[in-house]
């Protein structure tokens, strides 16, 4: 179940995305040398950049290669979109599997409630995670055939009722339905304008429900645009309104739903989560098929495009004002003591400690539910920046059992989901500029001899069709000005 995309790190901080990082990103890296020469070593070809093996030789995608890279001068700089072979729908229905993933050792799985839930030590957290102890931190990576374990929502009865994060009485109902198949999101503090789903397939229109999760903030601004009524649908997404939200901050509130699916939804199979300022734009049962189905994955997530080291990763979080520096060294610090060092080639066949955290697609299996819970009781305890914990849970769990996360590229990620611009940063974006084109000159005639100076008259048929011509021209121009 592990990556197969490349058998090799990128050892250039500067670019994340192996031996695509020539092709994407214009540049031949340390990292497509290293690929090229393993490969090599192998009897592979090293200029060529071969997709996961799929299940079986028959397999439509089998023989699936990368294009060769564009000339030097068609080549753009930055992270970019790179082809992937998806299944035609009714195919990728078919390969869903007929019943769930074993989960390695651990088979069941509960969670922590506690009504009155106390600070008993100086480290973060919150009423909402339950403040779990560093001893039940510990304990919670000691892998068991049945365990309890913090996941949010340590009071109340049940999920969404009473625990903060809490749910209307109509959609708790709806939140209890079986799904094989559901796609969620989230916008808190009215950051994100909805995207719209597109290329989406009659069966996933009626089988697989889309969920936004949103703050009365942004249900506030969604009705006084008309843009929210009773139905509680926009386009294909099923409204959730969130009440008592357990943070101030907005982020760290849409890691709830990111983070904790399996607890809101406690019957579904599959889970595509995509963060809110994303456009889906492949069939979920296509994307299920790709990077779990094929692999026989349970959890798939992209890699970083750049970064696959956690340090590096903190120093551009600080860089960028992501979150307070202290905050930032103190969470890597701490993750130091337990063992955390810098990303080499001694971690293969690990390729990345950072992960691209915008779309996690997951199987609901008690492994994967262990690593998600796990994993928010790190953003609740430490940052919100969940790249910087991903890691170390990860490493922590595949340490007691055989489970692995397919972490593909980054750049196929940017296949199936589009990114767009929050929605502070539109509102703030100049309107377009009127570009007038205007029909060219026409060019003077110059003759020689005894008519040069002279205006030639046209005449006849040639002189009526050069003025429909002009006609049309005038009138093409007048449309194209119209924005």
């Amino acid at each position: 179940m592990h990556d197969r995309e490349s058998n090799s790190p990128n050892v250039d901080q500067r670019i994340g995305t192996m031996s695509m990082a020539h092709y994407i990103n214009a540049t031949r890296t340390d990292a497509s040398r290293i690929l090229g020469r393993r490969n090599r070593q192998k009897g592979g070809d090293g200029n060529r950049f071969q997709a996961s093996v799929p299940k079986g030789a028959n397999h439509p995608c089998a023989n699936f290669t990368f294009p060769p890279p564009p000339p030097p001068h068609l080549r753009r700089i930055g992270p970019r979109p790179c082809p992937v072979c998806y299944l035609p729908v009714d195919q990728a229905i078919a390969s869903m599997p007929s019943s769930p993933s074993e989960s390695p050792v651990l088979h069941n799985l509960t969670y922590v409630h506690d009504e009155n839930p106390i600070k008993t030590e100086p480290h973060g957290g919150s009423d909402f995670g339950g403040y779990p102890s560093l001893k039940q931190r510990n304990d919670s990576f000691d892998i068991k055939e049945s365990m309890v374990v913090h996941c949010g929502f340590v009071k109340g009865s049940k999920p969404g009722h009473q625990t903060g994060f809490d749910f209307d009485k109509s959609d708790l109902a709806e939140l209890q339905q079986f799904h094989e198949i559901i796609v969620a999101s989230a916008i808190f503090g009215n950051y994100d304008l909805i995207q719209q789903p597109r290329n989406i397939s009659e069966e996933a229109k009626r089988n697989v429900p889309f969920y936004m999760f949103i703050d009365e903030e942004t249900e506030a601004y969604m009705k006084n645009r008309s843009m929210l009524d009773s139905s509680k649908r926009v386009g294909l997404w099923r409204i959730i309104v969130i009440h008592n939200v357990p943070y101030s901050d907005a982020r760290r509130n849409g890691k709830v739903p990111k983070l904790l699916l399996h607890r809101i939804f406690p019957n579904i199979r599959y889970s595509i989560w995509i963060d809110g300022k994303l456009q889906l734009v492949v069939d979920p049962y296509q994307i299920l098929e790709r990077f779990l189905w094929r692999q026989n994955a349970n959890f798939a997530i992209s890699r970083h495009y750049r970064r696959f080291d956690v340090f590096v990763e903190a120093e551009a979080n600080k860089a960028a004002g992501k979150y307070d520096n202290s905050s930032i060294d103190a969470q890597v610090d701490f993750y130091r003591t337990e063992g955390l060092t810098p990303y080499s080639e001694a971690k293969l066949p690990i390729i990345s400690d950072v992960p691209e955290g915008c779309v996690l697609i997951k199987e609901h299996i008690p492994i994967t539910n262990l690593f998600t819970c796990l994993w928010f009781n790190e953003v609740d305890r430490f940052t919100s920046r969940d790249q910087l914990s991903f890691g170390i849970v990860r490493d922590k769990i595949m340490a007691k059992v055989d489970w692995h996360i397919n972490m593909f590229l980054d750049c196929e990620r940017r296949n199936f989901v589009i990114q767009a611009y929050h929605r502070d940063l539109l509102e703030h974006m100049p309107p377009p500029v009127a570009v007038i084109r205007r029909p060219p000159a026409l060019p003077n005639i110059i003759t020689r001899g005894r008519n040069q100076g002279k205006k030639i008259p046209r005449h006849g048929r040639d002189r009526r069709s050069g003025s429909r011509r002009h006609h049309k021209a005038s009138a093409g121009n007048r449309e194209s000005n119209i924005f």
